[in-house]
């Protein structure tokens, strides 16, 4: 068996970190490209949205490399995740490769079902060794996002534009590299003090800025051209909605308090849209209602034909807050310098509209 994983963001890392604890034969595919775009678009079903196409385009890739076993996630929910799996396990067969998809469904049980799938991939590995694994894989997706919420601050005030990008992959490369608590623990301990040491333009005031939608083009910085970087380019301090050690917290675990981020989000969201639509439009609109009032503006991220998304979108306008949104609909037609442009205009209103409220 050699398994093979598609990629989001830096989740490979944590990935890595447990596979290789479990002494398990896999293969990284490389990361997402023009590429993976190209593979995923020429054999995905007509109507397929961006995370389709390119995890798709991941597992061709790994296949490639030899792969036979990949690990999909999946779900019961009303998003068209719960099919990805089958049919790209079908596209894979008529390509010639002899793989089989496993499909990593939490929705239901939670942290055993994950831990569950592990365990049929590891030749019934003890329970002990999984935990063990599972836990420093983890550590390390805490490590990243601890540290890439930092470099969100630094972007939009750094005097030497690009400092706060250098240092983290500066920062994901050592993690990865990471063998232990201690080095993973000192990892952090430096590049934090670092980025708290690059050169600041003492004077700015940036914009604050919360990147809302559906959860793989959050996370997959290629599948939404870099949004992130480049509103940090433009002097603005990005607060994005999601990050997968929280989601991971929120998701796999049971919360002793009965409350986590996602009901909070439902509450505010529900004078609007009483329901769950399906991937993460019902959180899309609780954080334009419950965040109105902490950032300057909000960029919507969906993939063009999610229908959860496309709902929020249009529900977004009619409620009572008052913040712009910028949707940015994200497939392989998107070109860099239009959403540039769009990016650009966007900031340029939410600083006019700024100094509109100093004045008053």
């Amino acid at each position: 068996m050699r398994i093979g994983v598609p990629h989001m963001g830096n989740l490979h890392i944590p990935l890595r970190a447990l596979l290789e604890r479990l002494e398990l034969d896999f293969v990284i595919p490389p990361v997402n490209n023009r590429r993976t775009l190209s593979l995923g678009v020429r054999y995905s079903p007509e109507g397929m949205c961006i995370p389709f196409k390119l995890t798709l385009g991941n597992l061709i890739e790994a296949a490639e490399l030899g792969a036979d076993t990949m690990l999909m996630p999946a779900g019961s929910g009303i998003c068209r995740l719960g099919y990805y799996a089958k049919t790209q396990e079908q596209v894979l067969h008529s390509l010639g490769y002899d793989a089989e998809i496993i499909s990593v469904g939490v929705s239901q049980r939670k942290l055993l079902g994950l831990l569950e799938a592990i365990k049929r991939l590891s030749n019934n590995a003890s329970w002990f060794k999984i935990i063990s694994a599972f836990r420093f894989g983890l550590a390390k997706l805490n490590v990243l996002d601890t540290i890439e919420r930092a470099v969100q601050k630094v972007r939009p005030v750094e005097r030497i534009k690009g400092t706060a990008n250098q240092l983290f992959a500066q920062a994901v490369s050592a993690t990865e590299q990471a063998d232990d608590y201690k080095s993973l623990k000192r990892v952090q301990k430096d590049y934090l003090e670092q980025l708290s040491l690059a050169e600041r333009d003492e004077s700015a005031e940036p914009l604050v800025v919360g990147i809302i939608g559906e959860f793989y083009v959050l996370l997959e910085p290629f599948s939404n051209m870099d949004v992130e970087k480049e509103l940090g380019r433009l002097g603005v301090e990005v607060r994005r909605s999601i990050f997968t050690s929280e989601w991971t917290k929120f998701s796999l675990f049971l919360n002793p308090l009965g409350v986590n981020e996602k009901d909070r989000l439902h509450k505010a969201a529900m004078p609007y849209l009483k329901r769950d639509i399906g991937g993460e439009g019902w959180e899309s609109v609780g954080e334009k209602v419950l965040h109105a009032k902490d950032y300057d503006g909000l960029v919507h991220l969906a993939p063009f034909t999610c229908m959860p998304e496309i709902v929020a979108q249009n529900i977004m306008p009619s409620t009572k807050e008052n913040i712009p949104v910028l949707t940015i609909l994200c497939d392989e037609q998107l070109g860099k310098p239009g959403m540039l442009t769009r990016l650009e205009a966007f900031v340029d209103l939410l600083k006019h509209r700024r100094r509109a409220r100093v004045k008053v």
